[in-house]
């Protein structure tokens, strides 16, 4: 089994775990639908959709890069309508497109929380009902969220309460997708990481990389969204999954190649864990 020529639509994907996610699915030879807004570069921010198109094809699949800002459904709809038509179908659809702002209610602008939530939240409704035409017709159909558990510990609301329920909402739509689409016979989970990933994002959000002593590097992800595609007939579908904990259940018992830095430490784990 491998993903050699299925097609994968991954938001977000010029940076970070949806660029490793599509690397690795490009080595088997998968299609790589790249989603996202960067098709120039940013300042502070490496990767465009054009770079990560570039690096797919070195690795051996075939790369679509499309500029598309998730919160526009209709951009979205001729997005999922171009991938299908150039590719011939859509296998799987990766949420990872992400918005963040570590702020309580009595900080946080309005505007902010409504791009988060646009984009956490409503971009997983609005991509995966555009993306549910094509699913239906594959014969092993995927929708991965990158999103946490449901952990309602009070401490996960009371520094950062609108950003947790933008990512909570994600979560809870995976779980009503997966019955939902069951019918389908589309599996629909969750991803979250178990310990703090180097990503540009998180040095963006925290203003250094000195964390990333402590982390792990974007390929845990990526291993960890494979083995869930490599699942069939919904063998794993309605679960809110940690990395490093599918892993285990597919057998993997070593984790210390994942970490960004092996001097570094104990491992910092990752929000809405305990």
């Amino acid at each position: 089994m491998s993903l050699s020529g299925k097609t994968l639509f991954i938001t977000g994907a010029s940076r970070g775990i949806g660029r490793e996610i599509a690397l690795r699915a490009a080595s088997d030879g998968a299609n790589i639908v790249i989603a996202a807004k960067s098709a120039e570069p940013h300042p502070k921010l490496a990767g465009t959709i054009f770079s990560v198109a570039a690096e797919v094809e070195a690795a051996g699949g075939k790369a679509l890069p499309l500029q598309l800002d998730v919160r526009d459904e209709n951009a979205v709809r001729d997005a999922m309508a171009k991938a299908a038509g150039h590719f011939g179908g859509i296998d799987t659809l990766v949420n990872n497109a992400g918005a963040i702002k570590l702020a309580g209610v009595e900080r946080l602008e309005p505007k902010r929380f409504d791009l988060m939530y646009q984009i956490n939240t409503r971009a997983v409704m609005v991509c995966s009902q555009a993306a549910l035409p094509y699913l239906k017709q594959s014969a092993s159909a995927h929708i991965i969220n990158l999103s946490p558990p449901l952990n309602l510990a009070p401490k996960w609301f009371a520094q950062h309460g609108p950003y947790t329920v933008t990512k909570y909402g994600m979560s809870m739509l995976t779980l009503g997708m997966s019955e939902e689409f069951k019918r389908y016979g589309i599996s629909v989970n969750s991803l979250w990481p178990k310990t703090m990933i180097a990503t540009a994002a998180i040095e963006f959000e925290l203003g250094s990389r000195d964390a990333f002593k402590r982390a792990r590097t974007p390929a845990i992800m990526a291993d960890a969204a494979y083995a869930i595609l490599m699942s069939q007939g919904r063998s794993i579908t309605g679960r809110l999954l940690i990395d490093e904990e599918i892993l285990r259940e597919q057998g993997q018992t070593e984790f210390e190649q994942y970490r960004y830095d092996p001097q570094g430490g104990s491992l910092v784990p990752d929000l809405f864990l305990d």
